[in-house]
């Protein structure tokens, strides 16, 4: 070995004890970090729950990992459709998603067991069953058939029926109204046992459905009423809270395996702040409905508990019968035992 090059190997081993010993590791050593592709369907802005609660999300988990995982947040439904969300979940395309109830069934059926009509009297009483034993059961039971990972419940915001026609203070006052309903067939039962005719609509086609007349009406929590603008085609609301709608924070069961400990616990700690942040919005929005939706030019129509009671005995026995028929009798049972403090 000549001198020259005795001296070039000196002094790249010299600059590289020298960068060893500062902890730092030259660009080409350095660990790769991991994308974390956070999917939701809300617009992207400051007054939409589910988007305050990504960006939320996105600050700890890079934050708490030393940017070991990197958050990528694609609002709006920018990778595709609910179906596409759970597919690319199944097969590890996509990190995380929120997806609403009406999104799931399609790879996990059992989730259909939300759409069972006025069993939550307010929002604590859900916490309080999704997030005990029953929700991690239900979690549980979707990991091992699915490969996704429910890590939290978050409000969808409480349902509601809204229409242009007339006042719906009764299930009659359904009769010959064409309602619009996400493509689930549990909410199809629902409005075909109060009366009305369902029509599934995918909601990105909702607003122009109400617009054109495909539909005299729909439902869905204020939240999304607003997000749409759907009170400008929609003249009426009852606040008859028929079922209390869900979004859940899904990750790759594969990308989490593959997460080192402390990545884990600091996904583990964005859903839960992301959850909170999620929750507390919608909720706020919800008891705010009547105020809310009125500003809107909607006219509101508030039920007693009796006149709501009318519409569960109408609709509850259909939708379980449905429900323990297509969807699975077993958990149909668990949730109605769970709401009942079980």
């Amino acid at each position: 070995m000549n001198a020259n090059k005795r001296r070039t190997l000196a002094a790249t081993a010299a600059a590289l004890a020298t960068t060893l010993a500062m902890g730092v590791l030259p660009a080409h050593a350095q660990q790769q970090a991991k994308v974390l592709k956070y999917a939701h369907f809300q617009p992207a802005k400051n007054d939409q729950p589910k988007h305050v609660a990504a960006v939320a999300f996105k600050e700890h988990v890079e934050k708490a990992t030393n940017g070991s995982i990197k958050v990528e947040l694609y609002p709006a439904g920018q990778l595709g459709t609910a179906q596409q969300m759970m597919e690319g979940l199944r097969l590890g395309s996509v990190e995380l998603a929120v997806v609403h109830d009406g999104g799931i069934p399609g790879v996990y059926k059992t989730f259909n067991i939300f759409g069972l009509p006025y069993i939550f009297n307010d929002h604590a009483h859900a916490y309080a069953v999704l997030d005990g034993q029953f929700g991690k059961d239900l979690a549980e039971d979707m990991r091992k058939k699915t490969g996704i990972r429910l890590m939290g419940y978050a409000d969808n915001g409480i349902r509601h029926f809204t229409n242009n026609k007339r006042p719906i203070k009764t299930p009659e006052d359904m009769k010959g109204l064409k309602m619009r309903v996400q493509p689930s067939p549990v909410f199809i039962e629902l409005v075909k046992a109060l009366g009305g005719s369902p029509t599934a609509i995918d909601w990105g086609e909702l607003p122009a459905a109400l617009a054109q007349g495909t539909a005299d009406g729909q439902e869905n929590g204020v939240t999304n009423i607003l997000a749409a603008s759907l009170y400008q085609s929609q003249k009426h609301v009852t606040l008859d809270g028929h079922v209390y709608s869900l979004h859940a924070y899904l990750v790759s069961d594969r990308f989490y395996n593959g997460l080192s400990p402390a990545e884990k616990k600091a996904v583990d700690e964005g859903v839960q702040i992301a959850k909170k942040i999620h929750r507390d919005m919608t909720r706020e929005q919800d008891l705010s409905a009547k105020k809310v939706l009125s500003e809107k030019g909607m006219q509101v129509t508030e039920l007693t508990a009796a006149e709501i009671d009318v519409f569960r005995k109408a609709a509850q026995p259909a939708v379980r019968k449905y429900l323990e028929a297509d969807v699975s009798k077993e958990w149909t049972e668990r949730l109605l035992k769970a709401a009942a403090g079980k």
